[in-house]
């Protein structure tokens, strides 16, 4: 039995760090929100994207990488392909979904130009243009890039499961060396057609996080266990790097000040994704095992369970929160951003996606293909008919099941 076959069942780590970044990354889409002053891109490089983006390489090759062991090229292609037809879909739903909402909000509200908050009034001015660059994804505004990037990612497996066959190691090199040249050589995707902007994420650069989570679900690299002196290492790393990171602390340190300029576009730009973004998420990931070592059945506590579910159901709950985040944005702008305003909206906002991801477990789960028995309540036995001879006309009485 392959290596893939072996880890074709679900870790909960992976559901319940996912389920984090999708919480998070609703934090962080909110606008003007207090919340996002506390999530983990303001203390280090590595962020809930990144956490996204290793958890769904890992989660690939889970769901993928197997079917190419078993099934063979052809059907793991084919597989591939009808999730990224499903992405691409996805994608083009939450732009119209999202521009629905921005366009009534500034209808109806009257509060701020919503449409132009998002930069989507050269959509609106130039609609044929538009259509045609959302269509072939030359048209990435910057809050809808995380799909078109992961559908690009998604279409490069096929070439590493093929170089996979030579050697285990081979698309590590592979990974890395585009990672490499793409840092020298910028291989841009065009994200807008007034200008020479490009995607906001690189996925020719992001793919170094996405396949090393691809590679260790594959076992084509085994991660250390948990050892004390690399947890000191790693523990130090992060914390060397919230100095450096953290605005407050670096704009008062004029050597730290000097040190992100000289580095920023080649250590910490994430765009190109750079490198020690990979080392800090790679640091706060060992962290994160070695403390879950021997203790993974606490993330099936019921309390737990919701976050878990969130991440089970990444897709539908990014895609929903995105919409919410400007929709809670609008709530903000209404209400105030005092304590308990700010609190109110994003827990409510927290609960509308646990809601969606049991709501989407449920759908998914087909109930209408079970058994009518195992749909229909419990009833009591019904009274069993007396001994004695019937009466004509009487019906005999039958025990119901249970």
């Amino acid at each position: 039995m392959s290596q893939l076959e072996q880890r074709s069942q679900r870790d909960l780590r992976l559901d319940f760090f996912r389920g984090i970044a999708m919480l998070i990354i609703f934090i962080a889409h909110v606008p003007a929100n207090p919340w996002t002053s506390y999530i983990p891109a303001r203390f280090g490089p590595s962020d809930a994207t990144e956490m996204f983006v290793y958890c769904s390489g890992f989660a690939s090759a889970l769901a993928f990488g197997s079917i190419f062991i078993k099934q063979g090229f052809g059907l793991g292609s084919a597989r591939i392909l009808f999730r990224c037809f499903q992405v691409y879909w996805a994608h083009i739903a939450m732009f119209f979904a999202v521009t629905f909402v921005v366009v009534i909000g500034t209808d109806l509200l009257d509060t701020r130009d919503y449409v132009g908050q998002l930069n989507l009034h050269p959509f609106f001015n130039d609609p044929m243009q538009g259509l045609v660059g959302l269509m072939t994804l030359t048209y990435v505004p910057n809050y809808f890039d995380i799909l078109p990037m992961y559908l690009v990612l998604l279409m490069m497996v096929p070439f590493v499961m093929a170089l996979s066959l030579v050697h285990r190691l081979l698309p590590i090199a592979a990974v890395f060396a585009l990672w490499l040249a793409n840092q020298y050589f910028d291989f841009r995707l065009p994200a807008e057609w007034w200008s020479d902007r490009t995607w906001f994420f690189d996925p020719f650069g992001w793919a170094l996080i996405f396949f090393t989570g691809f590679a260790i679900a594959a076992k084509w690299i085994t991660p250390p266990p948990p050892k004390r002196g690399l947890v000191i290492a790693c523990a130090a790393f992060v914390i060397v790097m919230f100095p450096i990171y953290y605005w407050p602390i670096a704009s008062e340190v004029a050597s730290i000040r000097e040190f992100r300029e000289m580095t920023w576009t080649a250590l910490f730009a994430k765009t190109d994704f750079g490198l020690l973004r990979w080392l800090h998420f790679m640091a706060l990931a060992y962290l994160c095992i070695a403390a879950l070592h021997g203790r993974k059945e606490i993330l099936a506590h019921p309390l737990l369970m919701p976050v878990v579910r969130v991440g089970q159901q990444a897709l539908s709950t990014f895609i929903c929160s995105m919409v919410l985040a400007r929709i809670a944005g609008m709530v903000l702008d209404q209400i105030g951003r005092d304590l308990l305003s700010v609190a109110l909206v994003n827990l409510s906002g927290f609960a509308i996606l646990i809601g969606i991801a049991y709501m989407v477990r449920f759908f998914k789960s087909s109930p209408w293909r079970r058994p009518p028995a195992a749909l229909a309540p419990k009833t009591a036995p019904a009274i069993t008919e007396p001994s004695g001879p019937k009466q004509a006309g009487e019906m005999p009485l039958e025990r119901a099941k249970a």
